[in-house]
């Protein structure tokens, strides 16, 4: 809790003692309250006992450790693509992705005097990623941070006029903040998606559509990318997301996260997966879990 900066941590330590008595009704995120992570597991759980973690690894670690029965992990955004780290993080965790959601990202520059002064923006990357032509045209110099809302309550320790914070507006009520500029972001259509990890993977009920997550590695021959996915595309399986990512730094063996729309129980899907293993090194699902959101 000592890494939350001084105006965050008692609204940190009366959550961390609501979760610890029960557990059971707890979802982890990373981040201060007021935190757009946060934000989504209230929209998404609305009577979950939400458990700010100041890292992603740290979220990860208390539904290992039995803290919390969930965590709630933003993976992409419309505008900036990838969290940074979180391809690592999800097959190292050992944890199973058993659901999805989506958040409207809505930025508020916040701070302690006009926006005249304002000269720095502290926020998580992301963020900072998503308003950086704003910033720009605004003279506004951009200052990374862990997390959105921890940005917030660092400027109100602050007290600083000239650094403000790029965060939910409600963390400008948590922790005393000006609201200086609304609704900001260099499109309209900022959502993040966020997903949803537990030690163990419920089984799908229902007839909804689904989605499968995996990774896997292919084999370094000749068009063994093309080949592996073949499979997808003769059996009429849609593929959402594709993305290659290097491990370590030896970059001669390229892993790749997917999405695809269907359970490992369709035999379609099945089909699919097995060309996939036949042209590569290993194939690991992380998850399977109802759709949040129509795919075609």
């Amino acid at each position: 809790m000592e890494n939350f900066a001084a105006p965050a941590r008692p609204i940190v330590a009366r959550m961390l003692a609501e979760a610890d008595a029960a557990p059971a009704r707890a979802v982890a995120f990373q981040g201060a309250p007021g935190a757009n992570s946060h934000v989504a597991v209230r929209e998404a759980f609305p009577d979950a006992l939400p458990l700010p973690c100041f890292s992603f690894d740290d979220a990860i670690d208390a539904v290992k450790e039995g803290r919390a029965d969930r965590a709630m992990i933003p993976i992409e955004n419309s505008l900036h693509g990838r969290v940074a780290d979180i391809h690592f993080l999800l097959p190292e965790s050992g944890l199973s992705i058993i659901g999805e959601h989506f958040l409207a990202i809505r930025h508020t520059l916040m701070g302690t005097g006009p926006i005249e002064g304002v000269r720095e923006a502290m926020s998580h990357p992301q963020a900072l990623g998503q308003c950086r032509h704003w910033l720009k045209a605004h003279g506004i110099a951009q200052v990374a941070y862990p997390d959105t809302a921890g940005a917030a309550a660092m400027v109100a320790e602050l007290a600083d006029p000239r650094i403000a914070a790029l965060a939910p507006v409600h963390a400008a009520e948590l922790y005393g903040l000006q609201a200086l500029a609304s609704d900001i972001a260099d499109a309209a259509h900022n959502m993040t998606r966020f997903v949803v990890l537990a030690r163990d993977a419920p089984g799908i009920t229902g007839d909804g559509p689904c989605m499968t997550s995996l990774i896997f590695e292919v084999k370094n021959s000749p068009a063994a990318l093309y080949k592996a996915l073949g499979g997808f595309a003769t059996n009429g399986v849609n593929m959402t997301k594709l993305e290659s990512y290097q491990r370590e730094a030896s970059f001669s063996a390229t892993e790749f996260y997917a999405d695809i729309v269907g359970s490992p129980e369709e035999p379609r899907v099945i089909r699919a997966l097995e060309e996939l293993g036949f042209h590569s090194k290993w194939v690991r699902l992380l998850g399977t879990y109802p759709q949040a959101r129509p795919r075609p």
